[in-house]
C-alpha cells in the first residue's frame, strides 16, 4: 500500500519538474513535498527522482511509479465518489480547437474519464469559429478553443505568443513568397498570419491548406513551407524561424473555455476545473 499523499506530491512534482512547483500547486511548503517523496521512495526500495542544481528529473522506476501512482488515485478517487453516492452522470457535449491536440489535453481527458466513469463525454474536434457556432447554437455544452489574446470572453486557461515555425533545413530565398501552411478559412491562426504578412509588405502563397493538425505538422516536417503555433506547443522536430526570416510578428492567442448556459453546470465545472488544474504545455515523457 502507498500513502495516497505522497503520491500526490510525487506526482506534482513529476508534472512541474519542480519541488517548489509542487509545493505551489499542493499548497504545501517546499520542505514537507521533499519528506513526501523521500518516504515514497524508501516505501518503493527505488529512487524515483533525481535532483540537482540545473533540473528535476524521474528515473526509470520513477516513470513506472508516475503511471502506477496516475492508477491509484483515479481509483480512490472513483471508489469514494462511488461509495459516497454522489457519483455524477449525464452527457457532456465538448468541443476543442484542433491544434489543442499537442498538448497536455488527451491526458487531461483520459484522467477525468477514469475519475468520472459515468458521465458520457462526447468529444468534438475542429477550429474554433465553427465550435463557437455550434456552441451559441445549443450544440455543444462547453468547448476550449483559442482567442486573438483579450478580445474574447469565457475562461482563461493560458495566453501564449503566436510564432512562425517550420523545418530547420527550410529555406526561403530573399524577395520570395512566404510559404504558408494553413488550416482552411475560418481559423484564427490563418487570418492572423495573412494580416501581418500583408500588414509587412510581404507576398505569400498557400503550400499547404488542411483542415488538421496532422496535415499542418506532416506539410512542416517535409519542409514545404511555414506553419504558425503557440510558442510553447511548437514540436521539438520543428524549429522557431520568426528572425531568421525576418517575418513579421503575429500576436497573442488565449486558449479559452466557454460553456452553455443551459448546459448542466455541475458537469462543465467539473471538466473546466480539471483543465484549469493541468498546463496545457505540450507533453514530455513523463
Amino acid at each position: 500500500m502507498y500513502d495516497s499523499i505522497q503520491l500526490k506530491s510525487f506526482l506534482a512534482v513529476a508534472e512541474t519538474r519542480s519541488f517548489t512547483g509542487a509545493a505551489t500547486r499542493l499548497g504545501l511548503s517546499q520542505p514537507t513535498v521533499s519528506q513526501h517523496v523521500r518516504k515514497l521512495e524508501k516505501a518503493a526500495g527505488r529512487m524515483l527522482i533525481v535532483r540537482d542544481t540545473r533540473e528535476v528529473r524521474l528515473t526509470d522506476n520513477g516513470d513506472a511509479m508516475a503511471g502506477f501512482a496516475r492508477t491509484i488515485l483515479a481509483a480512490q478517487e472513483q471508489a469514494l465518489t462511488y461509495f459516497s453516492g454522489s457519483a455524477m452522470r449525464g452527457r457532456l457535449r465538448f468541443g476543442v480547437a484542433d491544434d489543442l491536440a499537442i498538448t497536455q489535453l488527451p491526458r487531461i481527458l483520459r484522467h477525468f474519464r477514469q475519475l468520472y466513469p459515468q458521465i458520457n463525454l462526447e468529444l468534438t474536434v475542429s477550429q474554433s469559429p465553427p465550435l463557437l457556432r455550434r456552441l451559441r447554437a445549443g450544440q455543444l455544452d462547453l468547448i476550449l478553443i483559442k482567442y486573438m489574446a483579450g478580445t474574447g470572453e469565457g475562461t482563461l486557461v493560458q495566453r501564449d505568443r503566436l510564432v512562425w515555425a517550420g523545418h530547420a533545413k527550410t529555406t526561403l530565398d530573399d524577395g520570395a513568397p512566404v510559404p504558408l501552411i494553413a488550416y482552411q478559412a475560418p481559423s484564427l491562426s490563418r487570418q492572423m498570419a495573412i494580416e501581418a504578412l500583408e500588414q509587412a509588405g510581404r507576398t505569400w502563397r498557400i503550400t499547404c491548406n488542411t483542415r488538421e493538425i496532422n496535415g499542418v505538422l506532416a506539410a512542416a516536417r517535409a519542409g514545404i513551407g511555414l506553419a504558425v503555433f503557440p510558442q510553447s506547443l511548437i514540436p521539438d522536430d520543428l524549429v522557431q524561424v520568426t528572425n531568421r526570416f525576418d517575418l513579421p510578428p503575429l500576436g497573442d492567442v488565449d486558449f479559452t473555455l466557454l460553456s452553455n448556459p443551459l448546459a448542466n453546470q455541475e458537469l462543465v465545472e467539473t471538466l473546466s476545473t480539471a483543465i484549469l488544474g493541468r498546463a496545457l504545455r505540450k507533453p514530455t515523457d513523463s
